[in-house]
């Protein structure tokens, strides 16, 4: 039923002949193996924020993915994400969830809602988990389930399912890995009961199991139900493999229709989704799983690109791809693959800094590269009824951005870059290690440029007098930042470099260096200055050893006791900040930890409240509690922020021509490439 191997002509001919072929699981057929992961946006919880899930919902079926999973609905009210995180266990409820199902149907698409039972994850006081113990990530401490707490829980699960069938959904996924209250039971980590709901593992999976019985029955069997396994935990204490096994052929028995790969708690002190992962990471995991059952299985985890789809598809490690972020990036992804024109799909590059990290912060999601997810019913780009023209001075991303989208409505717009390529920061992001997927963002709006017929002038640095020659209606200056340079004794020392001239290149660096400052451009440069030889983003092998990963799985959740290799580093690097407080506070939430992490592995020295007293042949003088230190060091990088250049601004205002100030330009804080697309994207959309 889920095989991919008997293709035919017609099918072996499609660009990408594994992904694209049709799933028949027996009552029904998804058209191709693609599958929408679950994401919460935020919209669940926002006023009329249905109506704006159902076009977020309508385009990416219209997108042609084969079968959409919402984001996580709580089947009671402990097990909601947050006090007013959203529910489905009232009948009056449906009618807001039929809004999204009728315009998913009405694109030709297929949906399932996600049942999510958060546990001791739960953001609110009245959290309840299968034990008392606090989750690490969450200040709340949960209270241990009754007896009557659980029978209860497992007939809301299956109410909540056969609500959802009353709603129109084609199916549900039932959550039961990332450490959410499903995942809890499962393992001695967070179930210390002794009763019959904890102790053996036959025990402590009986919740899982019953909770997919009652939803069967409720339900019927022309029904999707996909079960979120958990097969690789990532913690101590989580489940070995023999008893991922167990569960997984039990739930086959109980009558799931797939069964989808869950990676990793969300306490789990181990990258899973971030860019530094390599792509593809886990696929291997669902590949060992393939050997076990029968059932259709999807494997999950860094998958953007139809060519990985395809790779993972081909050699028969799953039978669907689970993609999430990447159908935020781009609506049409499916479409496009299909057309043959994988190079015009604007791929994810797993920064999260506008998706989960919004979420954690309860905002709602978006996405860096693509401003217009789950903003579709507000950021729109419709012909402008006055045609006007417009140049853009800079080509990194907010130039770009602007330049891409003015055109679509119609604007004669000239981008001007005063150097020779095309892309700003983001040039010197794709060095970074880790950071390589940002070379895809850089191809995709370089070539929407060429494809939009946008007309570019590279090495063109331009004058008021030009500008305000050549009878442009306003001009828009996205023309960046420049490197703050703190006023030190000795700066101008021929061992400084800013961070510009070291990711570039352009400067030779020696063995010990100091990096002054700790955000997020100190924490880059520390990182590319300690990265020798291949980078693990790109050696799967060597990443999976660095963070201490057991392929076989005979270790508990992974890695229980398995020793991380720790990567040898280049340099020996101090970083130096002067506010006396802890390191890295200003980076994201879901990303800072790992940077934190691998400076740490590559023993990068941190040192705070520093005062830098001057520069000189012997290195750098400073003091720290008023007492004088000298760091022998060959080199100093300067990484103390950034100052806007808009010095245009005046004389084009001066000669009564509209200026417009977007990215680094209108504001220089930490470089902030989601702002600087966001901003070129909305006054695109009302200029």
């Amino acid at each position: 039923m889920s095989s991919i191997t008997n293709l035919t002509t017609e099918q072996k001919k499609a660009p990408y002949p594994h992904m694209l072929a049709p799933l028949d699981l027996g009552f029904t057929t998804l058209k191709n193996r693609v599958l929408m992961g679950s994401m919460h946006t935020g919209l669940e919880e926002e006023k009329n924020g249905f109506d704006k899930l159902a076009v977020f919902y309508a385009e990416r079926a219209r997108g042609g993915v084969g079968l959409i999973v919402t984001g996580g609905i709580a089947p009671n009210f402990r097990g909601r994400i947050a006090p007013h995180g959203s529910q489905l266990s009232f009948s009056w409820q449906t009618s807001k969830h039929k809004k999204v199902t009728d315009a998913v149907h009405k694109e030709g698409g297929k949906i399932c809602l996600q049942i999510l039972h958060t546990g001791r994850y739960a953001y609110h006081p009245f959290n309840i988990s299968a034990s008392a113990i606090k989750a690490p990530i969450n200040p709340f401490k949960p209270r241990q389930m009754s007896e009557r707490q659980i029978k209860k829980t497992i007939k809301d699960f299956a109410s909540t399912c056969e609500l959802a069938q009353k709603s129109g959904y084609d199916g549900v996924e039932i959550m039961g890995s990332e450490g959410y209250l499903i995942n809890q039971f499962l393992c001695q980590r967070t179930n210390q009961r002794q009763d019959q709901w904890g102790g053996s593992y036959e025990n402590r999976m009986r919740l899982a199991l019953e909770i997919v019985k009652a939803s069967r029955k409720k339900v019927g069997t022309d029904f999707i139900i996909i079960f979120r396994l958990s097969m690789l935990d990532l913690v101590e204490q989580g489940s070995d493999w023999d008893e991922v096994v167990e569960l997984a052929k039990a739930l086959e028995q109980a009558g799931v229709t797939i069964i989808n790969t869950g990676i990793g708690w969300h306490e789990a002190r181990i990258p899973t989704i971030a860019t530094s992962v390599p792509r593809a990471a886990f696929s291997w995991v669902t590949a060992k799983m393939k050997k076990e059952v029968s059932v259709p299985l999807i494997t999950t985890n860094r998958i953007n690109t139809p060519e990985v789809a395809e790779d993972i598809l081909s050699r028969g490690d799953a039978d669907m791809v689970s993609m999430a972020r990447p159908m935020l990036a781009d609506a049409d992804f499916v479409n496009k693959a299909a057309q043959d024109k994988s190079d015009s799909i604007n791929i994810c590059i797993a920064c999260n800094q506008a998706c989960l990290d919004h979420v954690f912060k309860q905002k709602r999601a978006s996405c860096l590269v693509n401003p217009r997810a789950c903003y579709e019913t507000e950021l729109n780009f419709e012909k402008s009824k006055h045609t006007k023209k417009l140049a853009v001075i800079g080509g990194g991303m907010a130039g770009m951005s602007f330049a891409i989208y003015a055109k679509q409505r119609g604007h004669e717009v000239t981008l001007f870059e005063a150097k020779e390529q095309l892309g700003g920061q983001f040039n010197l992001a794709k060095n970074v290690p880790g950071k390589e997927e940002f070379i895809e963002s850089l191809k995709y709006f370089t070539s929407e440029l060429e494809r939009q017929n946008i007309k570019v002038h590279l090495n063109s640095r331009q004058t008021v007098e030009q500008l305000t020659g050549a009878g442009f209606d306003e001009v828009i200056l996205a023309t960046g930042v420049v490197p703050r340079i703190p006023a030190i004794d000795g700066i101008d020392h021929p061992s400084v470099f800013n961070y510009q001239q070291v990711l570039s290149g352009e400067a030779k660096i020696g063995n010990k260096v100091a990096v002054l400052g700790a955000g997020g451009i100190g924490y880059d440069i520390s990182e590319f200055l300690t990265e020798k030889g291949e980078s693990h983003t790109e050696n799967l092998a060597l990443w999976l050893e660095e963070w201490g990963i057991d392929q076989n799985i005979t270790h508990r959740g992974g890695i229980d006791g398995v020793q991380q290799v720790k990567p040898e580093s280049a340099r020996r690097i101090f970083m130096l900040q002067r506010k006396n407080e802890r390191f890295g506070k200003s980076l994201q939430p879901t990303t800072g930890w790992i940077h934190r992490a691998a400076l740490k592995k590559r023993t990068v020295e941190m040192i705070g409240g520093v005062s830098y007293e001057k520069i000189d042949d012997n290195g750098l003088h400073i003091s720290i509690d008023g007492q004088s230190q000298l760091l022998d060091v060959d080199n100093i990088v300067v990484c103390t922020g950034q100052e806007s250049q808009n010095q245009l601004k005046k004389g084009l205002l001066d000669a009564n021509i509209p200026v417009h100030l977007i990215g680094g330009a209108d504001f220089a804080g930490e470089l902030d490439a989601k702002r600087a697309i966001r901003q070129g994207a909305e006054l695109a959309a009302r200029i």
